[in-house]
């Protein structure tokens, strides 16, 4: 069956100079979303010092903008398809810059966390990009543009590691420069958006879902909540227990919401089909994968040999740097192969490959953890796996959705990241603390046994090769086949999805 006409393309679509402007500037935003999750990791221990705060209190920093996300990005997302991507997208980057400049300026925890929420909200910014993709890129190129996109997730990610290291160097470190580096990406990401995202076209409009998106948001919150802070507070304590089984009441009340509003802001049958379900548990994991290991490398690299008996006792500097780099390096190469791949082979063979590859790179470091050599080899192939697996996700997304839910639908994928990479940094935290080891020097901190490495590293085997079972089983054999999709049509901006041979 031939596809339907397609009007005339907007001038991103048309011209090759705008359509690169528009990538540049998305790929930007969506590299800004990743290094705001990770940029405090490596200095939240000189936070604490400078505010003269407590461990668990400076935890909040990070735990406020995990909270943020889970609570605005389904919300912007849905607004941003109703509504028009473009103005949220703008919005939300204004809320970024006010955050990043009040985290910068200030030295009182409570304003930081403030701020830390308003950065939160910059989660949206990818699931926007998505969309404003899929509005102006032509389908023979959709499936490269999105995995540029995405692939810039796993490397900012990366970058911020090692761009925090670099800033929080010597005698005076402070905390701050880090905040002015998210101050000035913002303002580059605005300025971009603004001159190179297409305008707006009309939006199908409708009304919010304000409880819907309310109970879901407290759903979310309530469950990630506890998995942030369950350390500090007891895995077994009434405040932990209380929040997981809030969460499944929030979620009872959402479910009973949404099958009662006239336009949920989750539509529930699109949402538990095969290819979304199944692509969200795949986010799930390797959010996980992805943040355990980010982790695990930079204390395995900063142990000292001498004393604990394996490590490399490199500076925070240098583990960002010779240990985390090359991983990001590899994965900037991977993500326009990646969406190679995507078109030739389509997305749910990728991830597969991305699941087979992972489960490498996780057995190498597993059972080769001690030379500088070997681990970043690793870190290489581990690389190539996320950002493959960040390349099929928006593919599989798209194929599962019809154009106007675009937004919400990376969006609930996004969060599913999110999720995963919080549960990634309680296990990790967990095991670290769980083993120790014994007769250390007088005045030296406890340190990890060295099999807490290798179980991390054999969880990640785990979880790689539970994506490859998703590729293999949860997801319809048709999703080989990467979808054609028309462009908006005049009326309302809307777009018909076909598959190809039907």
């Amino acid at each position: 069956m031939p596809l339907p006409a397609q009007p005339a393309p907007s001038a991103a679509s048309r011209a090759p100079a705008g359509r690169t402007a528009l990538l540049v500037s998305l790929s930007a935003a969506a590299m800004v979303v990743s290094m705001m999750q990770t940029l405090l990791v490596p200095i939240l221990g000189l936070i604490q010092t400078s505010l003269h705060s407590s461990a668990s209190a400076v935890s909040w920093v990070n735990t406020a903008t995990l909270l943020s996300a889970a609570v605005f990005t389904p919300l912007l997302s849905r607004l941003g398809d109703q509504h028009g991507q473009k103005r949220v997208l703008v919005a939300v980057i204004v809320v970024l810059l006010a955050g990043s400049l009040l985290a910068a300026l200030t030295q009182s925890l409570p304003l930081l966390i403030v701020a830390r929420v308003l950065q939160g909200s910059a989660t949206a910014i990818f699931p926007l990009a998505l969309a404003i993709l899929r509005r102006e890129v032509p389908s023979e190129r959709l499936a490269g543009a999105m995995a540029l996109v995405s692939g810039m997730l796993g490397i900012g990610s990366g970058l911020a590691l090692v761009l925090s290291g670099l800033l929080t160097q010597g005698a005076d470190a402070d905390y701050r420069r880090v905040f002015w580096l998210s101050v000035g990406l913002a303002a580059v990401v605005l300025v971009a958006s603004v001159l190179w995202v297409p305008a707006d076209r009309d939006g199908p409009g409708g009304r919010t879902d304000l409880l819907g998106a309310l109970t879901f948001s407290a759903s979310l919150a309530l469950l990630l909540l506890p998995v942030s802070q369950g350390r500090e507070w007891g895995w077994a304590s009434g405040r932990t227990l209380g929040c997981f089984a809030a969460a499944v009441l929030a979620a009872v009340a959402w479910w009973m919401v949404e099958k009662r509003v006239r336009e949920p802001m989750i539509d529930l049958p699109t949402f538990v089909l095969r290819p979304v379900l199944s692509t969200n548990v795949a986010g799930l994991l390797v959010g996980f994968v992805m943040f355990a290991q980010f982790i695990a490398l930079s204390f395995l690299a900063q142990i000292p040999a001498s004393v604990a008996g394996y490590g490399f006792g490199a500076s925070a500097l240098r583990a960002a740097v010779q240990y985390l780099l090359p991983g990001t390096a590899f994965a900037l190469v991977a993500a326009p192969l990646g969406g190679i791949l995507v078109k030739r082979y389509g997305p749910r063979l990728v991830l597969g490959l991305s699941g087979v590859l992972g489960a490498l790179g996780s057995t190498w470091l597993a059972v080769a953890h001690d030379t500088t050599a070997s681990v970043i080899a690793a870190s290489a192939v581990n690389g190539t796996a996320i950002s493959f697996a960040y390349a099929a996700m928006p593919a599989l997304i798209v194929s599962g959705v019809p154009p106007e839910k675009t937004g919400i639908a990376n969006g609930i994928n996004s969060i599913s990241r999110s999720g995963g990479s919080a549960i990634g940094s309680a296990v990790i935290t967990t095991l670290m603390t769980a083993k120790t080891l014994e007769g250390l020097p007088a005045g030296v901190p406890a340190l990890p046994a060295e099999s807490q490495f290798t179980l991390t590293f054999v969880f990640g085997i785990a979880a790689w090769l539970l994506v490859v079972l998703v590729s293999a089983v949860g997801l319809p054999r048709g999703s080989t086949a990467p979808p054609v999709l028309a462009h908006p049509s005049a009326n309302g901006g809307r777009a018909r999805l076909d598959r190809a041979g039907h």
